[in-house]
């Protein structure tokens, strides 16, 4: 993987961000390993090497079989059920279950804050440098394989009821007579080769994504609020169709951020409201605030 950018301080950062990547949309990701230091750009699940050794109709039935026994459980703990796959899979994600979906963020300094926010060290106790990677591919998103796949709806006259004494019987109610030639009701067309019966039972109908085990593509999906991390965090999932290998190199771009950098850079994400308390609102984002400026960086509160 190429490695253009090597970042010296925040604001080079800032200017690597804004000036220096491709146009087009782009994700962020930030890690504490680079690539070349043995941290590949692959999915929780695609770490577990063990897997490699099953069959690929095996680790997918694995992950099936996981999933199900993980929505079973749902039930006592949330308040509204998944209403797909995609859903049940990302709140599998969120809770730390292994699945082929990756973190993302549409926010740089959110992965900037997670490639520098713990500074590790290699076999030798020597710092390392971390990452942030942008992707760059442009996958397709959730929606796109959506979008168009609603039923068609088109304006018809209504022939089915005749207006109450010639008028439209809004008269007594002080409302002007509605122009029926203007004001007609919408009905449903079925889309062309389409069976009606099935388009009137929601149940049946085959306008719907493909699930997350069946994609033939990478494919970004913005993940429904069910934490208020998810939302301060801008957090998006890659949902990999090949969830076993990494990210080719052209996917993405590597901005490397130098270890001697990582303390003047967390100070600063603290100072401009990015750090622990306010990318996890709760008890546990509050104690790692805490943590950090009271005891690793000898602070003041």
């Amino acid at each position: 993987m190429s490695t253009p950018f090597e970042i010296e301080c925040f604001e080079e950062y800032l200017t690597t961000v804004r000036n220096e990547l491709p146009d087009g949309r782009k994700y962020f990701r930030g890690q504490t390993k680079l690539f070349s230091a043995g941290y590949a750009l692959k999915p929780s699940i695609g770490r577990y090497g063990h897997l490699l050794d099953k069959s690929f109709a095996e680790r997918d039935s694995l992950e099936r079989e996981v999933l199900d026994v993980f929505t079973n459980h749902l039930v006592a703990h949330v308040q509204h059920l998944p209403r797909n796959k995609w859903e049940a899979l990302a709140i599998a994600q969120h809770h730390g279950l292994p699945t082929r979906f990756m973190d993302w963020t549409t926010n740089p300094l959110v992965a900037l804050y997670f490639a520098v926010r713990e500074t590790k060290t290699d076999d030798e106790d020597n710092p390392m440098n971390s990452a942030v990677y942008v992707l760059i591919s442009d996958p397709p998103r959730y929606t796109d394989l959506t979008r168009d796949q609603h039923q068609a709806v088109r304006p018809v006259k209504d022939l089915a009821t005749t207006p109450a004494r010639g008028e439209s019987g809004y008269e007594e109610y002080g409302v002007d007579r509605l122009d029926s030639e203007e004001h007609e009701e919408a009905s449903v067309e079925p889309t062309e080769g389409a069976d009606s019966e099935e388009l009137n039972d929601p149940a049946a109908s085959p306008l719907q994504a493909p699930s997350p085990f069946e994609i033939t593509e990478n494919v970004v999906y913005h993940p429904p609020h069910i934490s208020p991390r998810l939302r301060a965090q801008d957090s998006v999932l890659l949902a990999c169709q090949k969830p076993f290998d990494a990210l080719e190199d052209r996917d993405c771009i590597e901005i490397v951020i130098r270890h001697a950098a990582h303390d003047d850079i967390r100070r600063r994400l603290d100072q401009y409201g990015v750090f622990d308390r306010q990318l996890f609102p709760d008890l546990d984002g509050i104690a790692k605030w805490l943590r950090y400026r009271v005891f690793e960086s000898k602070g003041e509160l």
